[in-house]
């Protein structure tokens, strides 16, 4: 269980600054804590958890231990390092913006495919965050201590993002996100054939067990391992082996669709992190390999986009309603699907 860490104002100076934070679970079999970590911590290599160990940063159970140690459950794990996390440490930076909307009480951004929202591990720059301090002072700060953020969406994912400038409209938005009253559709091409014309998707979403990069859905008895997620979709077009649904989302959770889509046998197109990027539906021909291929080329990246936000104005009271046009790469790769269809008479 991934616990958070300390920001460094809860710390005195010549103390050590917790980065990473685990207890290890209830089956855990015993593994060398280098492997284990690998498991845990986006971007890491095994030399880096070794040196660190070498270095006396990671402790188990409140000692520093070496990288052969072998973790066994209920243990506690913490990474330490003598400078604070990187993500606590944001430095201004001009990014350019594409602001759809502004007042002096919010502003709503289309954000591009490839922006990480906010620093963390392995993205320390560059981010919607990074953009945000530059261009604009005093954003107050979530629970979580980003400036501005009342949510987010993945790095790969394009599309729209609504961002606080004041303490009332942060309170004010995030608890309408935390109330499921805003209003947030998503455009998706997913792999297969989607049957019904539209349905609901409901599953506890949590930490995948073993790999902890990816998340996962919990049913029955072990849906106390999640937290309720609920997608609602609707078919655009069918293009036979690939399908372009709609997705209004009733709660928001970590890769929320992306989870969602491929329990039900539908992973997003290209979604590398899902095996999304793994010919999963068509046939066995060399034309066709090399036509999916052309086509993950066009669209590097999960084929998701966030294309509508709506929510009450935390002043004026009124609802508004955004959208944003699918990004041509996204476009491209649709109309290649949408013509490839019709050439192979698949609709």
């Amino acid at each position: 269980m991934l616990e958070e860490a300390q920001t460094p104002e809860e710390q005195d100076d010549d103390e050590l600054y917790e980065h990473y934070a685990f207890t290890v679970e209830k089956g855990q079999n015993p593994l060398r804590i280098d492997k284990y970590l690998m498991n845990f911590v986006e971007n890491a290599t095994r030399n880096k958890i070794q040196t660190a160990a070498k270095e006396g940063s990671i402790y188990v159970n409140d000692t520093p231990v070496k990288s052969n140690y072998k973790v066994k459950p209920y243990d506690k794990i913490r990474v330490l390092f003598q400078h604070p996390p990187y993500e606590y440490l944001l430095t201004p930076e001009n990014i350019p913006l594409d602001i759809v909307y502004e007042d002096e009480y919010l502003l709503v951004i289309n954000k591009p495919a490839g922006m990480v929202v906010h620093p963390g591990h392995g993205n320390y720059s560059g981010t919607l965050i990074n953009a945000l301090i530059y261009h604009f002072e005093n954003l107050p700060n979530n629970s979580s201590n980003r400036p501005g953020l009342v949510h987010r969406i993945d790095k790969d994912t394009s599309g729209l993002l609504v961002v606080a400038k004041t303490e009332t409209t942060m309170a004010h938005l995030s608890k309408q996100f935390f109330d499921k009253s805003s209003e947030r559709e998503y455009v998706a091409l997913v792999w297969g054939h989607v049957e019904e014309d539209e349905g609901t998707v409901e599953g506890h979403i949590g930490r995948h067990p073993k790999n902890r990069l990816q998340n996962t859905v919990y049913e029955g008895d072990e849906a106390i391992k999640g937290k309720p997620a609920v997608t609602h979709y609707k078919v655009l077009e069918r293009f036979g082996y690939t399908t372009l649904l709609s997705c209004k989302l009733e709660t928001g959770r970590t890769h929320q669709i992306r989870v969602h889509m491929k329990h039900i046998g539908h992973t997003l197109f290209n979604d590398s992190r899902y095996g999304g990027d793994a010919i999963l539906k068509g046939t066995t021909f060399t034309k066709y390999k090399q036509y999916v291929d052309n086509c993950f080329k066009i669209l590097p990246r999960q084929a998701l986009h966030a294309k509508t936000l709506g929510f009450i104005h935390p002043v004026s009271q009124k609802f508004m309603l955004f959208e944003c046009a699918i990004p041509e790469d996204m476009q491209e790769c649709i109309s290649k699907w949408r013509d490839y269809a019709k050439h192979q008479e698949l609709l």
